[in-house]
Order: C-alpha cells, then sequence, then structure tokens
C-alpha cells in the first residue's frame, strides 16, 4: 500500500470522525488566586468546535486521492 493511499484513508477516517463528533474538549488548569505560597486553581473546561465544511473537504479529498492517487 503507497503512501498517497494511506493518506488518503486517514483523510476519509478524520473526515468522518470530525463530522460524527463536531468537535472535541479539553481539560485545562487555570490559577485563580495567588498569594505567596499559596495557590488556589481551577478546571476549566474547553470546547473546540470543527466545522462541517472542513469534515466534508476531508472527506472529499481524501475520496480524490484514493481514486485518483496513482495515475502518472
Amino acid at each position: 500500500m503507497g503512501a498517497t493511499k494511506i493518506i488518503a484513508i486517514l483523510l476519509l477516517v478524520v473526515g468522518a470522525a470530525s463530522l460524527a463528533m463536531g468537535g472535541f474538549s479539553y481539560t485545562k488548569d487555570k490559577t485563580v488566586v495567588k498569594l505567596g505560597s499559596l495557590e488556589v486553581s481551577a478546571k476549566e473546561k474547553e470546547q473546540v468546535n470543527i466545522p462541517m465544511w472542513l469534515g466534508v473537504g476531508a472527506i472529499a479529498v481524501g475520496g480524490l486521492l484514493l481514486v485518483f492517487g496513482n495515475r502518472r
């Protein structure tokens, strides 16, 4: 299996996953108060949304690479 087919399959999988999930979230620590050696922190949950056009574009490019990638 060539590199072009591997990249095409990865683009198809990532595009489909982004359409199915719509984004991802992560947690980060934020320092709220810091007084000398005393530190109060809070955890914030951040949401990252992936645009639908990006997922559709990844699927389209992956499909085109899969079909036309080996032609020279």
